[in-house]
């Protein structure tokens, strides 16, 4: 085992062809920058959220982690194994044990499980798979698997359209708990689900994080759900992070002006508290053709003419920040 990271990435690229469809043939007029020239690390047991306005490239970032679609170019290390050519290698056992320690939480309950199937043949899809529990524990690990997620027994029977949307979302949770993962993506867990519900979902996750020894990438638009379950933060801004921190330095003291703009518009629930505002001018550029230098100073309140012409790199301004702005 390696004492290093758990997960890193190092300049991971997803770049989309655009294709043109002529009457005889088809010819690539572009490319949708995605992601684009991400590294990041992650400790073991730590959760990391994944924040930025919708289409900034947050979901293919953890599926191009995941391989769940090819990366364009860069690399994934998972344990200090680099696991895009283990991928690329299509050696079937070690993709099997890869996809044990690597799990995915779906963001939306309802579309994410099969409707023709009851839990138990959900959840014991991956025993099937995977053969890492014998035929003999099957019925036994899979209760415990679902007392784990705060289902009953009498659960394991019944299809999904007999559950609330709190409790199919334990039922995505215990389906990615049954191959005793490491790494899980949160790919907005609780977005679809009804306020009274999310702090239960998060408590859940929480639980399991310290019981199981869990590291999270966990991905959202809710802040505050992010303020209340991660460790650190990566901003991401048309397929780049522009600022990653501790979670308390970030939400305290961000350094920049996107990730001030994104805080100053989370609603604090005090009437006394005065709470800074920002506004952010046009709209979202096209990732097929990103704005040269840095890609946010068509939005920035405090761009100079610089930053049109050079890209600004991630810097470590404080221990632990670090922030791609020119003017930090």
């Amino acid at each position: 085992m390696s004492d290093g990271p758990l997960l890193e990435t190092r300049n991971l690229v997803k770049y989309y062809p655009v294709i043109e469809r002529g009457i005889v043939r088809r010819k690539q007029v572009g490319v949708v920058k995605a992601v684009d020239h991400v590294s990041f690390m992650m400790s073991r047991g730590e959760t990391l959220g994944l924040v930025g306005e919708t289409g900034c490239g947050k979901t293919t970032l953890a599926k191009t982690i995941l391989n769940l679609i090819q990366p364009t170019s860069g690399e994934v290390f998972f344990k200090g194994v680099n696991i895009s050519q283990i991928f690329a290698s299509k050696n079937r056992k070690q993709i099997l044990n890869l996809r044990r320690s690597m799990q995915l939480i779906f963001q939306d309950p309802y579309l994410s499980l099969n409707p023709r199937w009851t839990v138990a043949d959900i959840i014991t899809e991956a025993f099937r798979i995977h053969k890492h529990v014998p035929q003999s524990e099957w019925t036994s690990t899979l209760l415990k698997t679902l007392k784990l997620v705060g289902l009953e027994e009498y659960h394991a029977y019944k299809y999904p359209h007999e559950f609330s949307g709190g409790q199919r979302q334990r039922i995505g949770i215990a389906r990615a708990l049954a191959v005793d993962p490491e790494f899980i993506v949160c790919d907005e867990p609780v977005s679809s689900l009804d306020v009274s519900v999310r702090s239960q979902i998060l408590n859940l996750l929480a639980e399991l994080k310290e019981e199981l020894d869990l590291t999270y990438l966990y991905i959202s638009h809710d802040l505050s759900t992010v303020w209340h379950i991660c460790s650190r933060v990566a901003v991401m801004y048309l397929g780049k992070v522009v600022e990653l921190g501790d979670v308390d330095d970030l939400f305290h003291s961000p350094l920049h002006p996107y990730t001030k703009i994104l805080m100053g518009a989370v609603l604090i629930a005090d009437p006394k508290v005065q709470t800074q505002r920002f506004t952010l001018a046009g709209e979202v550029p096209s990732a097929i053709n990103p704005p040269s230098g840095c890609r946010f100073h068509t939005r920035c309140p405090i761009a100079q003419p610089y930053c049109s012409d050079k890209e600004p790199e991630l810097r470590e301004i404080t221990k632990n920040h670090f922030v791609a702005c020119h003017e930090v």
